[in-house]
């Protein structure tokens, strides 16, 4: 990878560390998205390296709607290690990220490796619990603005989540109700049929892509099928709650 792709990672990592958002790439000078998951896959090694360890990963634009706003005809990914997770029920320090935001998600936990081309029947065999998740999306670019590539090499937005309690596999989770609240008032409502139709369509994007990259998804993991409704912005002293029917609750404290 050429030393301009190495700064790029390295500057995206310093951001990570100190919660300072740094600037959009120059004009002209935005990467492509395989290049964006090089950056990205430099930038987990430097992760590993201070003793972070992968344990899944997040899928991103998995909006039909989204993907036709920015322009793909693909979701993107990225890496979830351990430091993200946060106790379920627990806070999440306002001071850390730069302007964090929540989203409600539908998790699997898988039971066996799936990786490369499979089918939907396949994916849900490997499915060993599900459980109702909030991702902490956290650009850090400046403005929460960027290009696909960009964000791509900045791990999909990827910050921090909860996972709820675990659920049996074979939940139908079709169309289920989903609600964002806050301090108690619903702010988002969705239903999981928003996630490319079926999250078990992410699932299956996930093997497929993050095999392209050599990345192996291995029993335990934890995958994050996307976005079921947009995103809201934290700020200290909300109270944060996402629902999902049949799948259970999961919240946290922004303190």
């Amino acid at each position: 990878m050429s030393n301009d792709l190495v700064s790029i990672a390295e500057r995206l990592d310093q951001a990570i560390l100190t919660a300072t958002a740094t600037p959009q790439l120059p004009k002209g000078s935005e990467i492509e998205a395989a290049t964006g998951y090089a950056v990205q896959a430099h930038g987990i090694e430097l992760r590993k390296a201070r003793g972070e360890r992968v344990i899944g990963v997040k899928m991103g634009l998995t909006s039909r709607a989204k993907m036709e706003q920015v322009g793909v005809d693909e979701v993107t990914w990225g890496r979830l290690t351990d430091t993200m997770r946060r106790e379920e029920g627990g806070t999440l320090a306002r001071a850390d990220f730069i302007h964090p935001r929540a989203e409600p998600e539908v998790a699997f936990i898988l039971g066996r490796r799936l990786t490369g081309e499979v089918s939907l029947a396949e994916a849900a065999l490997a499915v060993e619990a599900l459980a109702p998740a909030v991702e902490i999306i956290d650009s850090r670019y400046e403005n929460f603005r960027f290009a696909l590539g960009d964000v791509v090499a900045d791990n999909s937005s990827s910050a921090a989540f909860f996972l709820g309690p675990r659920a049996k596999p074979d939940t139908d989770i079709a169309n289920l109700g989903i609600v964002l609240s806050i301090n108690g008032a619903p702010r988002e409502i969705g239903s999981s049929a928003a996630i490319l139709g079926h999250p078990l369509r992410a699932l299956v994007a996930a093997a497929r892509m993050t095999a392209r990259a050599g990345h192996v998804l291995e029993p335990g993991d934890i995958v994050l099928a996307g976005a079921a409704t947009a995103a809201v912005p934290l700020q200290v002293g909300m109270q944060v709650e996402a629902r999902i029917q049949h799948l259970g609750r999961v919240g946290f404290s922004v303190v």
